[in-house]
């Protein structure tokens, strides 16, 4: 053994704990398995190159991403924002018959109405008639009890026979006296010739006097039996069997009629029409009637006449027409409302009222307005109009546009004169 080497400690024991020194743990790394300072570093810069590259390369391919996408999104862009034709909506100047309409208020009355009245004086035997009844002409409404009259009327039948029997006595008279000069020329005194040929015609007229009398006592008789002069409806009843009816001869004397029958089949309806429109109205010209109690019912009626004056004090005229009403489902005394048409324009150049601005239209157009007129090409030209007559929905246009051009009626904010447009022929729906 050298001399310097220290002797190994004895093996321990089976029972033996190890020595303290083989208790520490090892602090100190074999010289091969320690790696130096330097290699570390070394590697931590290599982790570090490959991920700045890696970033690099995202970075770049996100940039080549964007830029691709960008230039997709400008082209994308630019094709969109291309301009294209705007549509509008467009109507055509066409000719129609122009006229505006005014609306008067009317009440119907009977074609014909009167209250009959008794010619002669009598007491009411029979009413056989009440209000609401229907008559025909000639039926029998009432009669009179004038015992008096048919008294009379006995006397001049009974002065008429006698009338009769004297003038044929006088006439064989006279004839006979005349045969007998005719066979004994001087025979017979001409005296007593003459007077009998006087006798005979005065007999002949006492005959016709007698005659006249007692036709006038039939014809008073006739009176008391009152009867329609047409077909119509009994309105009012005045008076009851036994009243005492004075004769309606004068009126003076108040008498009371017995009833009153109205036509009610053809009716009058009358309606009064302002000075400013009394122009407008011909006769035979067409008005629309609405009846609001007959729930709204219309129909068509034509001018039958006019008085041809204004009233002063109301400034109308009144003008009227026949209404036909066979079934009597419209009453005299209704109102309804007549519809006349004035200021007309026959095959009158017109355009939609939206085809002008809002700013133009009524009294602010005074005749004149502005329109965009779509050409054949599609372009926008601002037009001067002249402007006639204004209806709810039309203007009648006097100058500045040509028959199946287009114009605009709604959008005229949108585009400029000049402009390429898509014209779409539609009906207006609204103002601009």
């Amino acid at each position: 053994m050298p001399e310097n080497q220290e002797p190994l400690p004895p093996a321990p024991g089976p029972n033996e704990p190890p020595p303290a020194a083989a208790q520490q743990p090892v602090t100190e790394t074999a010289p091969d398995t320690v790696r130096p300072v330097g290699g570390w570093v070394t590697g931590l810069a290599r982790r570090i190159d490959w991920r700045i590259a890696a970033l690099i390369l995202l970075i770049g391919g996100l940039l080549l991403v964007w830029r691709a996408v960008s230039v997709h999104a400008k082209a994308y862009g630019k094709a969109e924002t291309a301009p294209q034709p705007v549509p509008v909506a467009v109507a055509k100047v066409t000719r129609q018959d122009l006229y505006n309409e005014v609306t008067f208020p009317a009440e119907f009355r009977p074609y014909v109405e009167v209250e009959l009245h008794a010619k002669v004086s009598g007491y009411v035997r029979d009413m056989n008639v009440d209000f609401g009844d229907h008559v025909k002409a000639g039926q029998l409404l009432a009669t009179l009890e004038v015992p008096e009259l048919h008294d009379e009327l006995h006397n001049a039948i009974a002065t008429q026979q006698k009338a009769e029997a004297d003038y044929t006595n006088a006439h064989l008279i006279y004839q006979r006296l005349a045969a007998v000069n005719k066979d004994h020329p001087n025979l017979v005194a001409q005296q007593d010739l003459d007077t009998a040929d006087a006798k005979d015609r005065t007999t002949l007229a006492a005959i016709a006097a007698a005659k006249a009398l007692a036709e006038k006592y039939q014809t008073l008789v006739a009176y008391t039996r009152i009867t329609a002069p047409f077909d119509g409806v009994v309105t009012k009843r005045y008076a009851d069997p036994g009243a005492l009816i004075q004769a309606g001869t004068s009126s003076d004397t108040q008498a009371m009629p017995l009833v009153r029958v109205s036509d009610n089949y053809l009716l009058r309806l009358d309606f009064p029409v302002d000075v400013m429109y009394v122009k407008d109205v011909h006769v035979g010209g067409a008005v629309d009637v609405r009846v609001e109690s007959l729930g709204g019912k219309t129909f068509v009626g034509k001018i039958t006449r006019a008085t041809e004056k204004v009233t002063e004090d109301t400034r109308t005229m009144i003008t009227e027409i026949e209404v036909p009403n066979p079934k009597l489902e419209i009453v005299p005394g209704m109102y309804a409302w007549v519809t006349l048409k004035v200021q007309e324009r026959p095959n009158a150049l017109c355009i939609p009222m939206q085809a002008v601005s809002a700013e133009q239209r009524g009294a602010k157009a005074k005749e004149k307005g502005t329109v965009f007129v779509v050409d054949d090409g599609g372009k926008v030209e601002e037009r001067a109009v002249t402007l006639g007559l204004e209806t709810p929905n039309r203007y009648e246009v006097t100058a500045g546009l040509r028959e199946g051009e287009l114009v605009m009626t709604a959008g005229r904010g949108r585009v400029q004169p000049g402009q390429i447009v898509t014209p779409v022929i539609t009906q207006p729906l609204a103002y601009d």
